[in-house]
């Protein structure tokens, strides 16, 4: 798909980036974030399902293409909806769900939408090496450098440089004065152990648009750094250590 150049508006002297309809392009590597909803579509194809999420919790409703589109889109506000594509590869059941941002500036009834984050979901669970070959549009940076945290339920991934354009699909505060870039984060169900390594589990990644200075500075406490599990200086570490195992004690009895 040939794509053209984002237009650029003056605005309160500083030059801001303003996506139109039909001139969309990707942000990033990815090939999705930034994207409107039909120039995904055209690209994937029409989804095999929608889903909208209850709240902030992770409960969805979903619901066949024909039904969303002729009933229940006009019930929720716009971007609720979510475009699945599931696949089955290696075994592995892949979904990739993508959620999309509207622009309310152009004052339509119905706002053009934009591919803010993709989730990609894992059943089974897959081990954290295996990720790149069932995700053909993840190409995780391989440099012992690139930033990389965890907490106990992630590994948080950056990769690239920032993209000024990004900030439209970005709702933080103050974003016009961040950079924001290509992030990759690996969620684990059960945790992520005290010792990270390549057959650790992951149950879902999502391809999303993070600011390195907020990892750094505003959540420090809970962003630890850590060593880039697709760099070569991880993968030659020395596995795990065994968990020792801990004898039944044995009770003593006075004769």
């Amino acid at each position: 798909m040939a794509f053209v150049a984002l237009a650029t508006a003056l605005c309160s002297a500083e030059v801001f980036f303003w996506p139109s309809a039909g001139a969309a392009k990707p942000y990033f590597e990815d090939g999705y974030l930034g994207l409107t909803q039909e120039e995904l579509r055209q690209t994937l194809g029409i989804p095999m399902a929608v889903r909208s999420r209850k709240a902030a919790l992770r409960v969805f409703s979903y619901y066949t293409f024909p039904d969303w589109e002729k009933y229940f889109k006009n019930l929720v506000s716009p971007g609720n909806g979510e475009d699945v594509y599931t696949y089955f590869r290696n075994g592995i059941q892949v979904r990739y769900s993508f959620t999309y941002i509207p622009d309310l500036r152009e004052g339509k009834n119905i706002p053009t939408l934009y591919v803010q984050r993709c989730e990609v979901e894992f059943s089974p669970s897959v081990p954290i090496e295996k990720i790149p070959s069932l995700v053909p549009e993840f190409v995780p940076p391989t440099e012992q450098s690139a930033p990389t945290f965890r907490s106990n339920l992630w590994v948080l991934l950056f990769k690239g440089q920032p993209s000024p354009e990004a900030d439209f699909i970005v709702k933080e505060q103050g974003k016009e004065k961040l950079t924001w870039s290509l992030a990759y984060q690996m969620f684990a169900i059960n945790g992520i152990p005290n010792i990270l390594s390549v057959d650790t589990p992951i149950d879902r990644l999502e391809i999303t648009t993070q600011s390195l200075q907020i990892v750094r500075t505003q959540q420090r406490l809970t962003h630890e750094p850590t060593l880039n599990p697709y760099s070569p200086e991880f993968q030659k570490r020395l596995p795990a250590p065994s968990p020792p195992i801990k004898s039944v004690p044995q009770p003593h009895y006075e004769d």
